[in-house]
């Protein structure tokens, strides 16, 4: 009995009538399954009648009437009809109720089935329910603000909404009866009634993209999907919706024209910078060359040592041009994805000696304690080791740029627990606003503040950038951590994969 209704709970559910089913237990009759239109008619909510007898839902009169009405039908084990009494709430009218015993395999009653009758003074409740439906699709097929176009299984428009009419300014008169394919461009046609064709027998739901041609000759894009829909006899129909997406498709027109001329910008960029590092780079190196050997009087003493200092900021702002040129030739190549690493086993101790031994005068000058931790028995790393020595000088130069005299830098070396390598480079300098530490890894984003008014700003603003886009290159990361006043912290750090734990560890790059 429980399977019959669960298969048939929602034929139950949507009746046009009043029903509801009740259980038998000896003397007691309580309700166990009822519909949207029987809750309707006794204007009450589903769980204060689930589970109850009618006595908690009715009147004493009514529920004296149900309850002798089952203990008949229960008694003689045959249908029962019953007046409705015209005192109940609903506003549903009927003529009455039957009520139909449902036995077990032992001719016991064990439910009993409860269906409203029709009032046939009230015309016809299917038929309002049906005028009604009809009424509802038809407000919604006429308020929608989205086109719909009615065909027959001939192709032929049998009805268009308002929308469409508005959307694409074709009058209801210049369509009806004629094949749908005349609203689209000749390039669409033939594929289109095909289709229709096809969808008309099979049935088969449909999508994608077409070009409409509105009243006025212009050209709309619309995004459309299809449905068929059978009526009595068998005729066939399918709606079609439609969206007018001309507006998104000239803007996606308009991306790609500014995406490929901001593609020849850059290109003719890169193209600038590599051309222009390279001229600038000879005679720089040039100017570098010929200061050291002046510097030096290498070929006799300058005559007055007011030259010698002067040659020597000249060699100073010479060296320091070429790193802006090495740096912004770098970046040029990582944006354009031109730089290749040139990898091989590195000794990381030995790299960090040379790099530390380096950096060491210029933290010294400045009066700023250089130290650091290196283990001795760190594993190879398979990098560019021009690029890692790139990144660690770049880090260490910040940080000696941003500390103030008396400050203090350490870096750090280490394996992980996941078996990477991590390189962390500290310092107790003036630091960066955290809600600035985004744009300092920002290409050309140095964070100028009077705030950080170090002794010295100087630069392009790519040490970090370049750090992090080198690292990246490397399947690595670059994190930043810092705080206004209270010093920053660069943590480097190399996957597993990159640290040659055993020496096979090099097999896996070959």
């Amino acid at each position: 009995m429980t399977d019959i209704i669960i298969d048939h709970k929602s034929l139950f559910d949507t009746m046009p009538v009043p029903r509801f089913l009740v259980s038998v237990e000896g003397d007691e009759f309580k309700v166990v399954e009822i519909n949207n239109r029987a809750l309707e008619y006794f204007d009450r909510r589903r769980e204060t009648i689930m589970g109850k007898s009618v006595d908690d839902f009715m009147d004493s009169e009514n529920a004296r009437h149900f309850n002798q009405s089952f203990e008949v039908c229960v008694g003689q084990k045959v249908p029962v009809t019953i007046q409705a009494l015209p005192n109940l709430p609903g506003s549903i009218r009927v003529h009455g109720f039957w009520i139909n015993p449902l036995l077990d395999e032992h001719g016991n009653v064990t439910y009993l089935d409860i269906m409203a009758q029709p009032d046939a003074s009230d015309e016809s409740i299917l038929q309002r329910e049906r005028d009604d439906a009809i009424s509802l699709l038809t407000s919604i097929f006429d308020v929608s603000e989205i086109g719909i176009v009615v065909t027959d299984h001939n192709g032929r428009i049998v009805r268009v909404n308002d929308s469409f009419v508005r959307n694409y300014g074709w009058k209801r008169d210049d369509i009806i009866g004629y094949d749908f394919a005349m609203l689209l461009t000749p390039d669409e046609r033939r594929l289109a009634r095909d289709n229709h064709e096809n969808y008309i027998v099979s049935g088969e739901r449909s999508s994608g993209e077409m070009k409409l041609i509105r009243k006025d000759g212009t050209i709309a894009n619309v995004i459309f999907t299809t449905a068929t829909l059978e009526l009595s006899q068998r005729r066939r129909f399918q709606v079609t919706n439609l969206m007018d997406i001309t507006m998104r498709k000239q803007m996606e027109v308009s991306l790609h024209v500014a995406k490929e001329q901001a593609d020849a910008a850059n290109h003719a960029k890169s193209s600038f910078l590599a051309n222009m590092s390279h001229e600038l780079r000879t005679p720089l190196n040039a100017i570098i060359g010929f200061s050291e050997l002046m510097l030096n009087e290498t070929f006799g003493a300058l005559a007055n040592e007011k030259y010698k200092e002067y040659m020597g900021d000249v060699l100073l702002s010479a060296r320091h041009l070429l790193e802006i040129i090495n740096e912004v030739l770098d970046m040029s190549k990582i944006e354009a994805g031109r730089l290749e690493l040139d990898e091989e086993p590195v000794d990381l101790a030995g790299l960090m000696e040379s790099v530390m031994r380096m950096m060491a005068s210029r933290a010294f000058s400045s009066g700023i304690e250089l130290d650091d931790e290196v283990p001795d028995n760190l594993p190879k790393i398979y990098v560019d080791s021009r690029l890692i020595r790139q990144v660690l000088i770049n880090l260490i130069s910040n940080s000696v740029k941003f500390c103030e005299r008396g400050g203090h830098i350490f870096v750090k070396v280490e394996v992980v627990d996941n078996g990477g390598m991590q390189i962390v480079v500290s310092d107790d300098g003036v630091g960066i606003p955290k809600d600035r530490v985004k744009e300092a890894l920002e290409p050309f984003g140095q964070v100028k503040d009077s705030t950080l008014a170090a002794k010295n700003q100087q630069g392009t603003g790519l040490g970090l950038p370049l750090a992090k886009a080198m690292m990246e290159l490397h399947g690595g990361e670059l994190f930043l951590k810092s705080d206004e006043g209270m010093g920053t912290v660069v943590t480097l750090y190399l996957p597993e994969q990159r640290v040659l734990h055993n020496p096979d560890d090099i097999n896996r790059f070959k």
